[in-house]
C-alpha cells in the first residue's frame, strides 16, 4: 500500500453495493479516463469502510455520477489479488442526468466514450452526443459515425482555441 494518498476523478460505473450485511462498508467500481484516448480508460474498484461514507455511497450515488476520490492504492501481490482504492474521501462533482421518462429507460442507453458522453435511442439510429460537462456536440446520424462527429467537433474547438 501506498503512503501517499491519490486523488482521482471519474465517473460511477454502475451501482454501488454493500460490502457487508449490515452497509457498514460499500464497494464501487469507476472508470478513469485521464486522455481523450478510450485505451487510457481504467476501470478501477474502490472500497469504502468508513461508516458515514459507506452510507452516503450506497444511498446518494448513481451510476453516471462523477466524482473525485482520494484514496490509498492496494496493489496486488500475487496474481489471485485485485487491485483496488481504499477510499478515504469522496466528493461528488457531477450527478448523472436525470431522466424524465421512466418508460425510456428500457429503450435507450447512456454510454461514455472518455471526455463524451452519447445518447442511444433505439428507436431511432441517430445518436445524440454532449462532453461530460453538458456541451452539445451533435447528433451522429448512426452510431458508426460517432468518431467523425467527436473529430469535426474537437476540430471545431482547436480552430475557436478552446
Amino acid at each position: 500500500m501506498d503512503t501517499e494518498p491519490v486523488v482521482l476523478d471519474g465517473f460511477l460505473e454502475e451501482e454501488t453495493v454493500p460490502g457487508d450485511l449490515h452497509g457498514s462498508t460499500a464497494r464501487f467500481r469507476i472508470i478513469v479516463s485521464p486522455s481523450d484516448e478510450r485505451t487510457d480508460e481504467m476501470v478501477l474498484p474502490c472500497g469504502v469502510t468508513d461508516p458515514e461514507l459507506a452510507h452516503a455511497v450506497l444511498h446518494d450515488l448513481v451510476p453516471g455520477d462523477t466524482l473525485r476520490v482520494t484514496g490509498h492504492l492496494h496493489l496486488p501481490r500475487t496474481p489471485g489479488e485485485p487491485m483496488w482504492l481504499a477510499v478515504i474521501t469522496l466528493t461528488a462533482l457531477e450527478t448523472a442526468p436525470l431522466d424524465a421518462d421512466p418508460a425510456s429507460v428500457a429503450t435507450a442507453a447512456l454510454e461514455r466514450y472518455g471526455p463524451y458522453v452519447s445518447w442511444f435511442d433505439a428507436d431511432t439510429d441517430a445518436v445524440d452526443v454532449f462532453t461530460e460537462t453538458g456541451t452539445w456536440v451533435g447528433t451522429a446520424p448512426a452510431p458508426d459515425e460517432i468518431g467523425d462527429l467527436l473529430e469535426a467537433f474537437e476540430q471545431r474547438q482547436a480552430a475557436s482555441g478552446e
